[in-house]
């Protein structure tokens, strides 16, 4: 403490100290807000109605912008080139309620596309891709209403082990179509119609691969007749030939006979 004028004043190191340590506070507390608050800089975040909603619609992306804030509720990558979705691409937004992803040129889900967002996760808009199949586990216990149409279709028995799991947007269901199918016949064709007709994609799996077993199994048990006749042929005709040497071979009586001959003349 310092006297002036009588009174007991602070020192300058005090007041300072004081204002350093405000200081770390208040950048330790940007540090930690700013990642949260950070908004990828080919995108517009803004708040509407208490949520934060990140709009990168028709921004030319490639890929799923990896800076997104971490309170996004509602994130918009429609209308873009992007082709793949990969493992954890959503991991860190816990708070992540719509996901529009439609208009894209997505080809690829992986397995864990979707982790870390499935309990919060409500909608998700996935049409107008270039999907033809996913993994079942792409979807694994997400609770969000889906919407898949107008995507390329391969219609077969990991196609209806998918759907089984998920929750179609009722609007759209009908735009979910077989654009090519184990079976000719159904391409063209929407995904519930032919499976509420009863037809079971699965049970034309197995016979594919039965009549694929049959076929392999055939060309083994052919393989291996015609390795027995070319064995007996091949042996059929070294002993033909043993057969006409032993033939060629002078007899032990035209021997004995040229012995005697040989014992008179000497």
């Amino acid at each position: 403490m310092q006297k002036v004028g009588g009174l007991d004043m602070p020192r300058k190191s005090s007041i300072l100290d004081g204002f350093a340590v405000i200081w770390c506070i208040v950048f330790g507390l940007f540090i930690v807000i700013a990642p949260v608050m950070a908004c990828p800089t080919t995108c517009h975040c803004m708040e509407k109605s208490g949520k934060t909603v990140v709009q990168c619609i028709s921004r030319n992306l490639d890929i799923i912008p990896p800076d997104l804030p971490r309170d996004t509720v509602i994130l918009l990558l429609a209308s873009n080139h992007i082709t793949h979705i990969p493992n954890q691409a959503f991991k860190d937004l816990h708070y992540l309620q719509e996901l529009d992803l439609s208009n894209n040129d997505i080809e690829l889900v992986d397995l864990g596309a979707f982790q870390g967002v499935s309990d919060s996760l409500l909608f998700l808009d996935l049409s107008n891709n270039r999907i033809q199949s996913v993994p079942k586990e792409a979807f694994a216990r997400l609770r969000a209403k889906i919407s898949l149409s107008n995507n390329p279709w391969h219609c077969e028995c990991m196609l209806q082990e998918v759907l089984r799991e998920l929750r179609l947007d009722p609007e759209t269901v009908n735009e979910v179509m077989c654009h090519t199918a184990v079976q000719e016949e159904y391409a063209g064709k929407p995904v519930i119609q032919v499976l509420d007709s009863g037809i079971n994609f699965c049970n034309f799996h197995h016979k594919t691969t039965d009549v694929a077993m049959f076929v392999t199994m055939f060309g083994w048990f052919t393989m291996v007749i015609a390795y027995v006749i070319y064995y007996v042929r091949h042996n059929q005709e070294d002993a033909r030939r043993h057969l006409e040497y032993l033939k060629s071979l002078p007899s032990s009586s035209q021997i004995s006979k040229d012995f005697d001959t040989i014992s008179t003349v000497l």
